[in-house]
């Protein structure tokens, strides 16, 4: 059968023209449509985030719940066809690949993967535990807690057509993504009338981010370049820029659902702090299983039970290693490891994220590394003040 296959320059061209119709139909009608009264069969759930903030982590807590089809950033795809494009640019299109996904409709990726290809062709698929059961994988029941190395062994080579197959079957559709630095453009998916979407925003203290981003530096190059849209070039200072980008972004998307937001935001976005759930996990869970309308099975509960109190898989290639008791000593590894100049210039070009979303600045080395000093402000659930929003 013959293919077409669209080139990445003439994909990119045709999202900016999207963009730009779509601004304006906004700056014309100057509002969004309303979503409708009711709300569908499926709940939507979008774990918003950036790189090496413990999302896989808050990932797996719903991977492994039987009722949550999971998928781990399925818009890697897109930024890897694409990868001479900025982030701003590519926004359009991993909206668009999530709104696919959300609907399971897998035939997005068609632009992003050779035509015959199965389960193991998708990025991180094996940390699924929806792909890694039936009826993805007839190897292990639906309700098992599965590991990402007995998955890859007996589940890769499963059809591609699988997936979608799966994702019918679930109540719960749940993504993460480190892809998006601008909650506005989410607005058309959150009034999509089909989808009944949610938003979990998890944070981590800068300071934190910058000591992991640093065992990572390779893996991250060329996220790196999309986000600064460098496009191959070297440019000064990187590290820092990029994580300007990043908190610049995570200030933007808490400030627009929290100071006087669209109404269609209300009780559709909550912010978790990556230090507070490895501190006290069983408050932070129950938060957010109860905002994505889902309840703990005792599997489940003995499962994170286990792994919040040291008990997970120990070794180093699975997907979740990561303990409680370990998380709470690797929020605070920084304060151990970074030097102090390092330090400042973090505060300084995250000024904003660090006072914004609760964190102490520290103004000498022995406030750094005195660890008797809480750097993690209290932090308060209900901040929203509604807006009225023109629906004409």
């Amino acid at each position: 059968m013959a293919r077409l296959r669209v080139s990445s320059t003439t994909v990119a061209v045709l999202v900016v023209i999207q963009t730009g119709f779509l601004l304006f139909l906004y700056t014309q009608q100057g509002t969004l449509p309303a979503p409708s009264a009711e709300k569908p069969a499926r709940t939507h759930l979008l774990i918003l985030s950036s790189w090496r903030s413990g999302s896989s982590f808050v990932g797996q807590l719903f991977s492994q719940h039987p009722d949550v089809f999971y998928l781990m950033e399925p818009a890697w795809h897109v930024w890897v066809t694409m990868s001479q494009n900025s982030a701003k640019v590519l926004h359009m299109a991993v909206r668009d690949l999530i709104r696919s996904v959300f609907k399971c409709d897998m035939s997005v990726f068609d632009a992003y993967m050779p035509w015959n290809r199965n389960l193991s062709h998708l990025f991180q698929w094996a940390v699924s535990r929806a792909l890694c059961t039936e009826p993805a994988c007839e190897h292990f029941p639906r309700t098992d807690i599965t590991r990402e190395g007995a998955c890859k062994t007996l589940c890769g080579k499963y059809p591609f057509s699988k997936v979608e197959e799966a994702c019918h079957t679930y109540s719960h559709i749940v993504i993460k993504e480190v892809r998006f630095f601008d909650l506005r453009v989410l607005y058309p998916l959150l009034t999509d009338p089909s989808l009944n979407l949610k938003i979990i925003h998890l944070v981590r203290d800068p300071r934190a981010v910058v000591k992991s981003r640093e065992q990572s530096v390779k893996a991250l190059a060329r996220d790196n370049g999309i986000v600064l849209n460098t496009n191959g070039s070297q440019v000064e200072d990187p590290e820092y820029r990029v994580l300007q980008e990043i908190c610049r972004s995570h200030v933007q998307i808490y400030e627009t659902a929290t100071l006087k937001p669209p109404s269609f935001l209300k009780d559709r976005y909550l912010l978790i702090r990556f230090e507070d759930l490895v501190r006290d996990p069983l408050p932070e869970i129950t938060a957010m299983y109860t905002f994505a309308d889902l309840q703990l099975t005792p599997k489940l509960e003995s499962w994170i039970y286990n792994i919040t109190h040291g008990q997970g898989p120990s070794r180093k290639k699975e997907a979740f290693l990561i303990t409680s008791r370990d998380a709470v000593n690797v929020s605070q590894a920084w304060r151990n490891v970074l030097p102090f100049q390092k330090v400042q210039r973090v505060q300084e070009v995250c000024k904003g994220a660090i006072k914004i979303l609760g964190y102490q600045a520290v103004d000498s080395e022995r406030e750094q590394k005195d660890l008797s000093l809480d750097l993690v402000l209290p932090h308060r659930r209900s901040q929203f003040s509604w807006a009225s929003f023109s629906q004409n």
